[in-house]
């Protein structure tokens, strides 16, 4: 047991909280507890909900010169201190420092995204629509936030949201992942240090119990999660039925196609870089490759000799791929091996037997490549979460295209192939809602929006881009009429804004 107590984070500074309950956090390269992080109770949810209620009139209030100037000191402290952020995350999640350093550089494509929130909340104008009668829009925040992020990003998911709910107007509080919650602290102390006042961004560590305060509490206006598809639809249909603005961004099982004429070199990369990376810890991994035609052995042989150097091991020593997150979740991956091998699925390349460079307590599981997988198999209808990359043999193109729009998911998609009528084609024809044409993980830039179709989806409205500041704004209409002019003065000052 340790003593190192995670806190929650409260109008500016952590926050113990009431709670006697905590879960342990753990280094997943070692085993090894190096925390608990509290627990909160139903009193201190409500604690922290009531800080960022009551800290919501004056933020709405302040001027976009102040909310710019805030995020734009934001940007730069968080430019000058990511090492120590990623640091964080590889201690607790696992991913090896690069990748976490490119997690923190996603996010940060938000941050800037907001810094341009004067020019992303311009209304529309209409002058004289009738006689002496003006019509213009205006958007206004919706108020206080609640974002729900999961343990493989802890920093890059929640910098998805409170960068643009923040400069909108509204005030957040995040639930981070009980497994990695020290990020969401660390970023807590960067917005202080920007000069956020008390109360707009505030953390909430907890379980189903603090989750089900933020659906359910009256003062919380809208929802953004990030999770496995069934935990998104309760949270979709419960905060909807609290009468809440609810994005809930589930689960998926992402396709690559490669066509016979594709670079198989450029493929075979791809495939170990979206398979494996971040251990395959990733909503955007591609989990199955769907080989058309007869490329199959060769691709198989490609993806087989560049992932036999790949290193699995501490992230902070220099490893290729790092453990996953818990113990449990490494078993439990596992078995999605020892499933699809008992179904008769070729095991290639067998992580469940790496030496890994790290301790002998760590979460160990390496890269693992499985050929002749059917669609019938565990391993392929599930979303394993872990660094898995089946082969599904097919003959054609189109029935390549049905297995992509007969799954469940939606969420990404890629196709290889040097021809461009295929290219145009398939995304034309695919049933997914982000689509990589020899990219092998399209998330887009932080200027588009990012979310996927079917049951990787819940609510109409997608993250970050201009979907993510209509979601965290309302839009008004006025209709104006003054009969008698006035004037203010004379000043002779340079205008200035404040």
């Amino acid at each position: 047991m340790t003593d190192n107590v995670i806190a929650h984070w409260l109008d500016g500074k952590p926050f113990g909280g009431t709670s006697d309950r905590t879960a342990p956090v753990t280094n997943p390269a070692t085993g090894q507890v190096t925390g608990q992080v509290a627990l909160a109770t139903l009193e201190d949810a409500r604690a922290v909900i009531d800080a960022a209620a009551a800290a919501f009139p004056a933020w709405r209030d302040t001027s976009l010169a102040k909310r710019t100037a805030v995020m734009f000191k934001f940007r730069e402290l968080l430019n000058a201190k990511k090492g120590e952020l990623a640091e964080i995350i590889t201690a607790e999640h696992g991913k090896v420092l690069s990748d976490a350093l490119g997690e923190i550089s996603r996010g940060q494509e938000v941050v800037e995204f907001a810094c341009g929130i004067p020019h992303l909340l311009k209304g529309g104008f209409t002058e004289n629509a009738s006689t002496k009668v003006d019509v213009y829009s205006i958007r206004q925040p919706v108020g206080p936030v609640g974002i729900i992020s999961p343990f493989n990003f802890p920093a890059m998911v929640p910098m998805w949201f409170f960068p643009v709910a923040i400069a909108a107007g509204n005030t957040v509080v995040l639930k981070p992942s009980e497994k990695d919650p020290t990020a969401s602290l660390w970023m807590a102390k960067l917005w202080e240090e920007a000069g956020l006042p008390p109360g707009v961004f505030n953390v909430l560590q907890g379980d189903k119990l603090a989750v089900d305060e933020l659906l359910e509490n009256k003062a919380i206006k809208a929802i953004s999660f990030v999770g496995s598809t069934p935990i998104a639809q309760y949270v979709y249909s419960t905060g909807t039925s609290h009468g809440k603005r609810v994005q809930a961004l589930g689960g998926a099982k992402n396709h690559a196609i490669v066509l016979p004429d594709a670079d198989l070199d450029l493929a075979a990369d791809a495939m170990v870089n979206a398979g494996f990376g971040s251990a395959g810890e990733r909503c955007m991994a591609i989990s199955a490759l769907v080989a058309v035609g007869n490329i199959a052995d060769e691709l198989v042989a490609k993806i087989v000799e560049r992932t036999t150097p790949l290193v699995t091991g501490d992230g902070t020593k220099g490893a290729d791929m790092g453990p996953l997150v818990t113990k449990a979740h490494r078993d439990k991956v596992a078995s999605y091996v020892d499933a699809g091998e008992a179904a008769g699925a070729t095991i290639v390349v067998d992580g469940r037997t790496v030496e890994a460079d790290g301790g002998a307590d760590g979460f160990w599981l390496g890269p693992t490549l499985i050929d002749n997988v059917t669609t019938d198999m565990s391993i392929y209808t599930d979303e394993i979460f872990g660094p898995v990359l089946s082969v599904v043999r097919v003959d054609t193109y189109d029935e390549a295209l049905e297995l992509i729009n007969s799954n469940q998911y939606g969420n990404g998609t890629a196709i290889f192939t040097n021809d461009g009528g295929a290219a145009r084609r398939f995304q034309n024809e695919v049933e997914v809602g982000m689509i990589g044409i020899n990219v092998p993980i399209p998330v887009p830039m932080a200027y588009f929006s990012f979310g996927g179709w079917k049951n990787s989806l819940f609510g109409d409205t997608h993250a970050h881009g201009m979907d993510g500041v209509h979601f965290y704004t309302r839009g008004k209409a006025v209709t104006s009429r003054w009969l008698d002019p006035s004037h203010g003065g004379i000043n002779l000052g340079f205008p200035e804004n404040d």
